[in-house]
């Protein structure tokens, strides 16, 4: 009997916990101040430098057009490229000089797509859904919000959308201002737009 008492009364405090609005956020940062902080988060990640690589089917797309990238260029098994045609086949750990000219590749550090189990799709979301997509360690690549701030705080492949090389237009937003921004919108308590 009391047994069945405790676990009666365990099941209906996760439900109540379950059904209790998200945590208010710290004093001085509103969801409102979240959901705008969120559409400079959003910006950033549809640009073309993020969105070509996190796409929903396995062709990367390339320069600021979003065109399908050439050779036929396959996201492979880990994200790296498909058998024999490795990202790093062409894409060095920096970018090539100037005088390689518009087209050459670009280069950072780990070039590479997310990985086929987790794509994190930029292209074609609503804000809401992007910010959905973010929050979800099942599509995130289990990244916690800290460890999602440390990637786009410090990766050295997130940081080439601002430094994309020759012939490509950097993100235009700068790069303390969306780091900002998403510090701001974890703040808020990661709050998403109902679309």
């Amino acid at each position: 009997m009391r047994r069945a008492a405790l676990v009666l009364g365990l099941f209906g405090a996760a439900a109540a916990a379950a059904s209790r609005p998200a945590a208010a956020p710290p004093p001085g940062v509103s969801e409102k101040d979240g959901l705008a902080a969120f559409e400079t988060v959003r910006a950033v990640l549809q640009n073309a430098r993020c969105q070509n690589c996190h796409i929903p089917g396995d062709a990367p797309l390339q320069f600021d057009a979003g065109l399908p990238h050439a050779m036929n260029v396959q996201r492979g098994e880990q994200g790296k490229g498909a058998a024999g045609l490795a990202c790093t086949t062409c894409h060095g750990t920096a970018n090539p000089p100037e005088s390689y000219g518009p087209h050459a590749p670009p280069g950072a550090p780990n070039w590479h797509l997310p990985p086929p189990d987790q794509k994190m799709v930029f292209i074609g979301l609503s804000s809401g859904d992007l910010c959905r997509t973010l929050k979800d360690p099942k599509r995130n690549g289990g990244r916690s919000f800290a460890a999602l701030e440390t990637h786009v705080s410090e990766d050295k492949l997130v940081l080439w959308g601002w430094s994309p090389g020759t012939g490509r237009a950097p993100v235009p937003v700068a790069h303390a201002d969306f780091v900002a921004a998403f510090k701001t919108w974890v703040a808020a308590g990661a709050p998403c737009a109902v679309p």
